[in-house]
């Protein structure tokens, strides 16, 4: 058994939420990350991930699809969590190596990274003033930016971290 057999026997195995995997019959199922850094599993419902230095982590639903359009494990580097609730019990959240993908009903999924995932952990995550994300982190030149409920949080090289609330 693997790290990522183990995973997925903890989580239910094929009648938990993961589901059958993907590759029923075809032998482990499980192949290389893109970087070739880790392994994944592909299952109807998610995948799990796997490096000695990450442990072995799932990601499904939203989270996993915006995970794939922002580059996966290229991008946001491997999962370093698996899906967790948040303490409002409002949204969902996957750490991973490069930053983080928040989602809630109202606002969908967004990743948040580097100094402004920084600052927005500083200012209490999404229980602090600014709520959750509500855009994906966007470059602009050499500035990044992260819109969020209560305002945004802008990066600029050689400035501090800005953070700007919403006026309504």
């Amino acid at each position: 058994m693997t790290a990522i057999d183990d995973k997925y026997a903890q989580l239910g195995g094929p009648g938990g939420f993961l589901g059958p995997p993907v590759d029923a019959g075809a032998g482990s199922g499980e192949m290389d990350t893109a970087s070739g850094r880790g392994r994944v599993r592909d299952f109807q419902g998610g995948s799990i991930y796997f490096s000695p230095g990450t442990g072995a982590h799932e990601i499904h639903g939203d989270i996993r699809i915006k995970y794939g359009q922002r580059g996966g494990e290229r991008s946001l580097g491997l999962p370093l969590t698996d899906e967790l609730g948040c303490p409002d019990g409002r949204g969902r959240f996957n750490h991973f190596e490069g930053g983080s993908i928040y989602w809630t009903p109202q606002t969908g999924a967004h990743d948040v990274r580097g100094q402004i995932r920084d600052k927005w952990e500083e200012l209490g995550w999404e229980t602090g003033r600014l709520g959750y994300p509500t855009s994906d982190q966007r470059k602009h030149g050499d500035v990044l930016s992260n819109e969020f409920e209560g305002g945004a949080i802008v990066a600029a090289p050689g400035q501090p971290v800005d953070v700007r609330q919403r006026r309504d």
